[in-house]
């Protein structure tokens, strides 16, 4: 470990660069985790996270664990041996729905869309017509493996039409572009730290609608996970504060302060300066002769799949970026690995800095790693 890692700008898929202001709230001593002053730390933390997730639903805390963590704690506390679940899949976060789905026993019904494409919602509909007993529709709404954007409004109308709950990863769009929790009748959402909050990866804020809750408490089996069991942790996050686990004290005080960030700079503003700088980047790829993944009125501002170019070795213009420039991008991930480059601009990533520097490098890399 050298000082070359503090050189690092990562722009992948995640994690982000941490805010500075965060790095340093984390390096406050520490409390113990039923300390009054904790508790309180702990409070407004889920005061922020209503905010930023911009929703009123009481039930809003963050999971110790990181996205996925997310994931696997709305499912294991919704689905029940012999529910079925509709899991839209144009990605590997879809594909890895339906996995954590079936081990909760679930009867999972996919809709696909290609990888780069939004989910069909005539699809959804004509799926849940063939089966009005589903219990769950589950979508991504920032597919990191692509870089789509899934619209959600419609989607939740025919959802809420056949009286199932609606569920939303946002891992990716959490902090970047509006989750409309509450507007958008979303029953349950997770998310994670590490993307467009610019905290580290621990975390995984999750929110849960009345509706949801009202789901948990008609139960009638045990949540199979001691360690995700919301009938618990929501007690420790809750009134009561009865002891569940030691939660990671250090990634509160982060999570906490980069909320407080994003309500100081405005949500309409980190939303706006997301927009404004994601636009910039996909304007300089088209410029220099690049194509992307996914159709424009569909692609994120945050996270961004370009198409690597004939002739072009993956690996080794990753690995330049690396090594020349300190820059990190990701690479494509399954029916994507080897075709497209996935650049981040989250959270205190998304600047102008950072566009020119690597629009500037990537020219750079490709004009020694081009065959042509």
């Amino acid at each position: 470990m050298g000082s070359e890692t503090n050189e690092r700008v990562l722009m992948g898929p995640g994690p982000s660069d941490v805010h500075p202001n965060v790095l340093r709230e984390m390096a406050k001593p520490l409390l113990g985790h039923l300390d009054p002053a904790f508790l309180t730390v702990m409070n407004e933390t889920m005061s922020l996270l209503r905010q930023v997730y911009q929703t009123e639903n009481k039930l809003t805390l963050a999971m110790s664990g990181t996205g996925s963590a997310g994931m696997e704690t709305v499912f294991v506390n919704l689905v029940e041996p012999g529910d079925k679940v509709v899991i839209c899949v144009n990605g590997l976060f879809g594909q890895r729905m339906v996995d954590v789905a079936s081990r909760c026993g679930a009867t999972v019904i996919e809709v696909k869309a290609p990888w780069g494409e939004i989910i069909d919602i005539t699809k959804v509909k004509t799926t849940l017509e063939q089966h009005p007993d589903v219990a769950l529709v589950a979508v991504v709404h920032a597919e990191t493996s692509t870089g789509v954007l899934q619209p959600l409004e419609q989607l939740s109308q025919i959802v809420h039409d056949y009286e199932a709950l609606f569920v939303c990863d946002m891992v990716t769009s959490l902090g970047g572009v509006p989750t409309l929790i509450d507007e958008r009748k979303i029953d349950a959402a997770y998310s994670g730290t590490q993307k467009c909050l610019s905290a580290p990866p621990g975390l995984a804020p999750v929110t849960f609608s009345e509706r949801a809750v009202h789901k948990m408490e008609k139960r009638k089996t045990k949540v199979q996970s001691w360690y995700l069991d919301l009938s618990m942790i929501q007690n420790y996050w809750g009134e009561e504060r009865s002891y569940h686990h030691t939660a990671p004290i250090t990634m509160v005080y982060g999570l906490h302060e980069s909320l407080r960030l994003i309500i100081n700079e405005g949500l309409e503003q980190v939303f706006e300066r997301h927009r404004h700088f994601g636009e910039a980047l996909h304007k300089g790829l088209d410029q220099m002769g690049l194509k992307l993944l996914v159709q424009k009125e569909h692609r994120l501002p945050q996270l961004t799949s370009v198409l690597i170019p004939d002739g072009v070795d993956d690996v080794n213009v990753r690995k330049q970026l690396l090594t020349k420039y300190g820059i990190e991008i990701g690479g494509g991930l399954g029916e994507l690995k080897g075709k497209v480059w996935r650049i981040g601009l989250m959270g205190f990533n998304a600047k102008q800095r950072n566009v020119t520097l690597f629009l500037a490098a990537l020219q750079d890399v490709l004009a020694t790693n081009s065959k042509a």
